[in-house]
């Protein structure tokens, strides 16, 4: 029997306005001309790192950069555009919380709250403008087929979504039921409905788009994926959440990840500041891509690097020594030791990623 739940309808949202956010996105923004910050012992690391890039780019293979909601509120996001528009990196791929602050960066210049303060007064989180934004981009383009990043950039970098007519999509629903976006449509249909949306342009404006990653990566088309947890971020407090469009556009992303994966022979793998996300994607999509290469007579992805960058001391064990007993904490650390069973070769860079990032932009920029 459907068990009870609660009433999307009779969450209150606040707007934005009302919020302390505690990250002016220009106070902390990095800027990819200025002069790197040393990166100490691991300045050969990076050296490494830039080398190996170059040579995956020049050779056509992939170089994927994965990373944490960290990153973007470090200020970090002038410094992957960079890497975008020189060509250096090939895909990114981030998680629900790094498209959330993305966006209130891009919406207001501004983001992040205090959890301790909001959550216990049902106010975390409740913030209309950012859920009302997310779920209609993703709701709107997977009605299209687009995954939850593109459709992200787009909304971003085009201020806002073209909505089709209520009438033109019940009778695509009628006209294909079997249709692969049957289903979405129907979401973006019933989103119309219940919020009396009418078919056109919804514009929102977004006056600090330029540090956005969504919105570059959509202008340059390279891939930008999302890898979100159903119920982990805040768009989930929103009466409009839906979430047969999240995890639809999220299952797009996820094939595309894959296809990414497939170019990772002789390329890069860099997982920036993701200890769980980026290693339990890559493991499953590295071995859905060598599924479907066997079957091609093509050969598994090999001479790969993969990159790891956090500022954990690795648990404290030698990874280059292989990977420590059940009995040793560091075993249940992800972000080493999924990497360390995919092949390839790995390198853990314990560093900040701002400092990594910005040796990185002055190395391939």
């Amino acid at each position: 029997m459907p068990r009870e739940q609660i009433d999307p309808m009779k969450i209150k949202t606040l707007p934005l306005s009302e919020r302390v956010s505690l990250i002016d996105i220009e106070a902390v923004a990095m800027v990819p001309s200025s002069s790197p910050p040393s990166a100490g012992d691991a300045a050969g690391e990076i050296d490494a790192l830039a080398d190996r890039i170059g040579q995956a780019r020049r050779r056509g293979s992939a170089v994927m950069l994965v990373y944490g909601a960290h990153l973007i509120k470090n200020g970090a996001s002038p410094l992957v555009n960079a890497l975008i528009e020189a060509g250096a990196i090939t895909h990114v791929a981030t998680q629900g919380a790094g498209v959330i602050h993305d966006w209130e960066f891009a919406f207001q210049g501004a983001s992040s709250e205090s959890v301790r303060e909001n959550a216990p007064t049902g106010r975390f989180g409740s913030w209309d403008e950012t859920g009302r934004a997310i779920n209609l981009a993703v709701i709107a383009g997977a009605a299209e087929g687009l995954g939850f990043g593109e459709a992200i950039g787009r909304f971003i970098a085009e201020d806002g979504v073209v909505l089709p007519m209520r009438d033109v999509l019940a009778d695509q629903i009628a006209a294909q039921p079997g249709h692969s976006l049957t289903a979405a449509r129907a979401d973006l249909l019933a989103t119309m409905n219940g919020f009396g949306l009418d078919g056109g342009a919804v514009k929102v404006a977004h006056p600090f788009k330029k540090y956005s990653v969504c919105a570059c990566a959509y202008r340059h088309g390279v891939p930008f994926t999302v890898h979100p947890g159903i119920g982990y971020d805040i768009y989930v407090n929103h009466p409009m959440f839906c979430g047969g469009a999240i995890g639809r556009a999220a299952g797009t992303d996820g094939r595309i990840f894959a296809n990414s994966v497939l170019n990772l022979t002789g390329g890069v793998y860099l997982s920036v500041g993701s200890a769980i996300m980026s290693p339990q994607v890559f493991e499953k999509a590295f071995s859905l891509a060598n599924n479907l290469l066997v079957q091609e007579g093509r050969p598994f992805v090999h001479d790969h690097l993969i990159a790891v960058v956090d500022i954990q001391d690795g648990g404290g064990w030698d990874w280059s020594a292989g990977e420590p007993p059940k009995g040793h904490p560091s075993y249940y650390l992800r972000f080493c030791k999924s990497f360390y069973r995919m092949g390839g070769q790995v390198r853990y860079i314990c560093c900040d990623n701002r400092i990594v990032l910005a040796n990185l932009v002055s190395r391939l920029t």
